[in-house]
Parts: C-alpha cells; sequence; structure tokens
C-alpha cells in the first residue's frame, strides 16, 4: 500500500490515524519468536515496531523526515492504549509500550476510527444593511432623476436602431457603515477567502464560523507595530516583563539587552527552562481548540507553499490579538535560536531545531479532545512556521485591499439599476459613481460614442445582412447619427469602399477570328512609272 496524501478537509486527523494503521499493518514483517522457552507466531519485536514505524513516517509526505524516534515511541503507546497492537498475551489498553524487546502482535483485526458527527452548523451568511433605504431624514425630493425604462421598439421609433431593453435606473443612498458593519465585511470576506483556499464547498465541517470574532480579525490586520507584532488594547493581557525579558535574551545571545552577560556553565539552559515552563502551564493552546481542525486541514496544503502560507495567513488573523501576539514572539524567538550559531547547545542529546519543536508544539496546536496523531501534526505545523514566520505572521495585503475597496464602494451614494443583484457580499456587484451635471453634459456627448460606433462596426462587418438591407440601415445610421458616421466614413472613398462597383464585363471579341494567318513578307514590284 503506497501513502498518499491527505489533503484538507473534515477529519483529516481522523483519515491520517486510519491511514497509518492500514500502512504500518501492511509494513510491519512478522515471524516466529520464542521467549521464555515457549515459541509465538507472527509477532515482532518493540524496537522492530519502532524501526518500521520511524520510517514510515518519516518517508510519509503528510508528517515528513522531522518525526523523531521519540515521537514514534509515543505513537506506538497510543496504538497499544487503541487496540492496534497487543502483546503476545492479548494485553493492551495502557500506554506501557517500550523501546525494548518485548514481544508484540496484531489483533483479528485493528480498529479504525470512524468519523465523528458534528452539529452542523448552518452557513452564515453576513447580513448588511439595507442599502435601499435612504437614511433618515434624507429626501430625494431634491434631485431631478425620473426612472424610464425604454424598451427597444420606443428606441427604434427614435433612432432607427434597436439595440435591446434599457433597464430602470435610479440613485440609491447608502447608509453610513457603521465599525460593525466593516467588522462583519471583514469576516465575511476573510472566511470566503479561507474557503477557497482551502478549496473546500463549505467551512462547517472545520469552523463554527458562529465562533469567529470579527473584532479580532479587523484588531489583526491594524493594530500593529513597525515590525507587524499585534499591539494589545488590554495592557493586562501582555506576556509578564520577566518572560519577554528571558525570550529576547535567548533570542538575541550572546547580546542580552535586558540582562547582564552570565557567568556560570547552564545559565542558557535554565533560562530556556523558564520560559517552557510558562508557555506549558497554558490552559489552551495559542492556535486555540476552536481552530485546531482548521490547522490541521491546511497541513494537507504544505506541498503547494504558496497556498499553505496564504491559508496559514489568514487563518492566523481569526486568533484573539493576545494569542497572535504571543505566537509571533515566540516563533520568532524559535527561529532565531535555531539559526544562532554562537548560542550554546541547550541539550546535550537532540539538535536545537528539534527541541524547539518538541518543547513548543503542544502550546501552540493541540486538541481538545484526546487526538492521537495531534502530536505529530502540531510538529508538522511548528516546523513550517519556523520556516516562513515572517509571512504567514504577516497581515495578507491582498486581502486586506480588497475589503477596504469593497468597504470604500459601499460608502458612496451609487446608481442602482433594475435586475441589479445588490444583496450579493462577496464579491461586490460594480456600480456606476455619482457625478456632477457638467461631466454629465460631457460624458453624455463624448461617451456615448464608443457603443455605437461598436454598433456601426457590426453592421458593417455583418456577411449575412444583405447588400441591400445593409446600405439602407447605413443610410438611417447616418441621419441619425452623422458625427459617428463620419469618424468611420470620413470620405466618400471610404465608403464606396464597402460596396464595391460591380463592373460589367463585356464578353471577349473572338479576335482570333478577326485576324488573318501570318503571312510572311513579300517585296513587291513597285509601281514606279
Amino acid at each position: 500500500m503506497e501513502p498518499r496524501l491527505v489533503g484538507p478537509g473534515p477529519y483529516r486527523a481522523t483519515r491520517l490515524w486510519n491511514e497509518i494503521i492500514e500502512l504500518f499493518r501492511a509494513g510491519m514483517p512478522v515471524r516466529k519468536h520464542r521467549c521464555r522457552f515457549k515459541s509465538y507466531e507472527r509477532c515482532f519485536k518493540a524496537s522492530e515496531a519502532v524501526d518500521i514505524l520511524h520510517e514510515l513516517l518519516g518517508s510519509n509526505q503528510n508528517f515528513g523526515p522531522e518525526v523523531t524516534r521519540d515521537q514514534t515511541v509515543k505513537l506506538l503507546k497510543k496504538f497499544l492504549k487503541n487496540h492496534v497492537i497487543e502483546d503476545i498475551k492479548g494485553r493492551w489498553g495502557k500506554e506501557d509500550f517500550q523501546d525494548d524487546g518485548h514481544l508484540y502482535r496484531f489483533p483479528p483485526s485493528s480498529p479504525l476510527k470512524s468519523y465523528p458527527k458534528k452539529p452542523s452548523c448552518g452557513k452564515e451568511i453576513i447580513k448588511f444593511p439595507d442599502w435601499n433605504e435612504p437614511k433618515a431624514g434624507t429626501s430625494q425630493e431634491h434631485i431631478p432623476v425620473k426612472s424610464v425604462t425604454t424598451n427597444s421598439e420606443m428606441w427604434y421609433k427614435r433612432h432607427s436602431i434597436a439595440i435591446g431593453e434599457v433597464p430602470a435606473c435610479k440613485l440609491v443612498f447608502r447608509r453610513e457603515l457603521t465599525q460593525t458593519n466593516i467588522e462583519e465585511i471583514w469576516k465575511s470576506m476573510t472566511l470566503s477567502q479561507l474557503q477557497k483556499v482551502l478549496g473546500l464547498d463549505s467551512l462547517d465541517e472545520v469552523l463554527d464560523v458562529k465562533l469567529v470574532n470579527s473584532k479580532h480579525i479587523v484588531q489583526n490586520a491594524y493594530n500593529v507595530n513597525k515590525q507587524g507584532i499585534v499591539t494589545l488594547e488590554d495592557k493586562s493581557k501582555e506576556l509578564p516583563h520577566w518572560i519577554l525579558s528571558a525570550m529576547k535574551c535567548l533570542a538575541n545571545w550572546p547580546s542580552c539587552s535586558d540582562l547582564k552577560q552570565p557567568t556560570y556553565v547552564g545559565f542558557e539552559r535554565d533560562v530556556f527552562k523558564t520560559i517552557v515552563d510558562y508557555f506549558d502551564q497554558m490552559k489552551e493552546p495559542l492556535l486555540t481548540f476552536h481552530f485546531f481542525d482548521v490547522f490541521v486541514s491546511v497541513l494537507g496544503l504544505l506541498q503547494k507553499h504558496s497556498k499553505a502560507v496564504e491559508a496559514l495567513q489568514i487563518s492566523c488573523l481569526l486568533l484573539p490579538p493576545e494569542n497572535r501576539k504571543r505566537l509571533q514572539l515566540l516563533v520568532r524567538m524559535m527561529a532565531r535560536i535555531s539559526l544562532n550559531k554562537d548560542l550554546p547547545p541547550l541539550s546535550e542529546s537532540v539538535r536545537t531545531r528539534t527541541l524547539m519543536v518538541q518543547a513548543f508544539s503542544r502550546c501552540i496546536l493541540c486538541s481538545n479532545d484526546e487526538i492521537d496523531l495531534d502530536e505529530l501534526l502540531a510538529a508538522k505545523l511548528v516546523s513550517f512556521l519556523m520556516d516562513n514566520y515572517q509571512e504567514i505572521l504577516s497581515v495578507p495585503s491582498a486581502l486586506k485591499s480588497s475589503v477596504e475597496d469593497h468597504v470604500i464602494r459601499l460608502q458612496r451614494v451609487q446608481i442602482k439599476c433594475a435586475r441589479a443583484d445588490t444583496d450579493a457580499t462577496f464579491p461586490p456587484p460594480p456600480f456606476c459613481h455619482q457625478i456632477s451635471t457638467d461631466e454629465f453634459e460631457y460624458q453624455r456627448a463624448t461617451g456615448s460614442q464608443e457603443p455605437l460606433a461598436a454598433l456601426l462596426d457590426e453592421i458593417v462587418m455583418n456577411k449575412e445582412i444583405p447588400v441591400k438591407d445593409k446600405k439602407k440601415k447605413l443610410k438611417q445610421f447616418q441621419k441619425s447619427y452623422p458625427e459617428v458616421y463620419r469618424v468611420r466614413f470620413p470620405t466618400p472613398e471610404t465608403e464606396a469602399v464597402l460596396f464595391p462597383e460591380k463592373t460589367k464585363q463585356k464578353p471577349p471579341i473572338l479576335i482570333w477570328a478577326l485576324k488573318k494567318p501570318f503571312q510572311p513578307f513579300h517585296r513587291t514590284r513597285s509601281f514606279r512609272m
């Protein structure tokens, strides 16, 4: 069985769990073993299982080569607890698996997890104010605008050329957008873009949109400092000063601005342990329990780098501002520590980068319910965050521009035409801008020539119209719009090219019949007297 990439979508963690079980059962060799003078058929050693599963996870694109042997042992403990494997005496249910020579075997059928049934969350449609109602106290009587519907027959009578039905139009006074309206627009367009990037028909299975706070999105988009870090309005939610000093010390090692240069060996390890202990005691991960399924779905896009970055940009925009700020500071510190060659090793047995992932993965991403793969999934996500944190934890500029343009368009007094879809929220319907009377007169004189010129070209180029009818239509057009016609046919010669006169060719004269056959020249006698 070949491993396959599990893409974004609902229940991705469950789908990965089931696939790993199937791959492990298919790839784990079993044979006869002896233990305490007794033979056991179709079993395997614990250390062999660790070897096989570690290699399987490392070569699987859903997890990658950064999976450690210790993480593999933890996963096998969960296999034993969930009866994916059992010892040779049939015992299971406890996480007492060790990387040693104990014998284990597969039960007759390893239980695959069924997909949980989540309560359906109806699609949340963001309702905007009713733009058709004028603001209280505003009257439209002073505006000399009259709704007129002109059908093709009336137009033909007026201009001798039928161009189709012209819908009725009227001025629409937009209500003033409140801060709440703008926040809801941000929420609607952000979720729409996230759904598009993930390629899902609906976000219902990975996110309860009612739990998305529109205020958080706006604060994360606009309340930032020069470095792009979120600034909090509630200062009580800031990180303690001593934790910030410790993080700066390791991130800028050996230049510790807040602390004096240490003099004892192992100081940097004590500082690191202090930071780890602080983040471990948090009751909820920085990416929150509510958004666990969203970030797990994004992991299915890691093979498409640009899409994964965009999806994480938008997903991180949904976080509470205090969580987003802590995530920005923590991941930036982790990335700097991993690349800092001047910093002494923080562990004797583990590489610094691997240590960063192991130490902080769970405080960044984990599930409220016990999910057996959450540690591996968190490690995968944290590794990607460390490599691309500057892009991921910045405000998506394309989304911000789209929202701001949409808000500006909604704040203008606009012209509404019949059959226009004014209730659409994303993408916004196209409207005309209000103009002055002088500008209107100028556009009426100049701007209408383009469609008329296009209509004239259509008549000219249409080869299905008989010549007689075409001449008649052109004559009508010339009479109604002489200026447009003159631009197209400035001289009679250009008009004549359109209808070249057919010259009647006379039947050829049989010249050969009139000519005598060639006779050689004979000298004749002169008649001179």
